[in-house]
């Protein structure tokens, strides 16, 4: 296990401030999508029953755009990955090594506050447990599109 790829690429090809600014959009939406999802997720925790439908309607509804967001950054990964890069699981969804610091740090604070009110709520609309999967989505799709892989090794077969 590497300390991460960051460290195995050479950081004088790439500009960290740079990515480090990339996929703002994604960012954004993440957040939009926590917004929205304890506006209609905490009032029914807190015994307000006439936001139940709606409130499991966008847990639903967030669920699905994080299953189509979960493929997206699959097939981007895997096009990169036939392109060379070594892509794997934990550097493509939890950012591990492919992604500077402070686009980490972001990613796991909307993971945790995402979470933290899925918890929350999770009495009130059971459905909200699901929603957590949209920011580790959204990381992935970051990877696929900003973060940096280090070239797949090469394997030479072995004489007989």
């Amino acid at each position: 296990m590497s300390a991460g790829t960051l460290d195995i690429v050479s950081t004088s090809e790439y500009d960290i401030e740079l990515l480090a600014r990339q996929g703002r959009g994604i960012l954004v939406t993440g957040w939009i999508a926590n917004a929205l999802f304890a506006i209609t997720a905490i009032p029914v925790a807190l015994g307000v029953d006439d936001l139940l439908g709606v409130a499991i309607t966008v847990a639903l509804a967030l669920f699905l755009v994080s299953v189509g967001v979960f493929v997206y950054a699959f097939a981007v990964g895997l096009a990169r990955s036939t392109r060379g890069d070594n892509v794997a699981v934990a550097n493509l969804f939890f950012l591990q090594g492919s992604a500077p610091k402070p686009v980490r740090r972001k990613f796991l604070v909307m993971f945790v506050v995402c979470l933290a009110v899925a918890v929350g709520t999770a009495a009130g609309d059971p459905f909200g447990v699901l929603v957590p999967m949209l920011p580790v989505g959204l990381a992935g799709v970051w990877a696929a599109r900003y973060g940096v892989f280090p070239s797949r090794p090469t394997t030479t077969p072995r004489p007989r």
